[in-house]
């Protein structure tokens, strides 16, 4: 991956040896904040506004319950288009 697609993210769920894991073109996306999956974006494309106001429990090997768990991300007050950490479920 070059710097340029570096700095533009990685989309949480893109594979590893995703030659373009970064967002794109005509998709919407929320930058994760702090925990477990701290600076990937989630595409919400599609997502109406009450899916958008709930946050999201996300899929992660690497969160305080290992495989199988769960990183919870909801919307900063002050800045929607970023989902701050709010911790980790089995």
């Amino acid at each position: 991956m070059d710097d340029e697609a570096l700095m533009r993210g990685r989309v949480y769920g893109a594979d590893h040896d995703d030659p373009d894991p970064g967002p794109q073109p005509g998709h919407d996306y929320r930058e994760l904040c702090a925990g477990p999956l701290d600076g990937l974006l989630l595409d919400v494309t599609g997502w109406d506004a009450e899916q958008l106001a709930d946050g999201a429990a996300l899929l992660t090997e690497i969160g305080h319950y290992g495989p199988g768990g769960r990183a919870h991300y909801e919307p900063r007050r002050s800045d929607p288009k970023r989902w701050d950490w709010a911790g980790d479920s089995p």
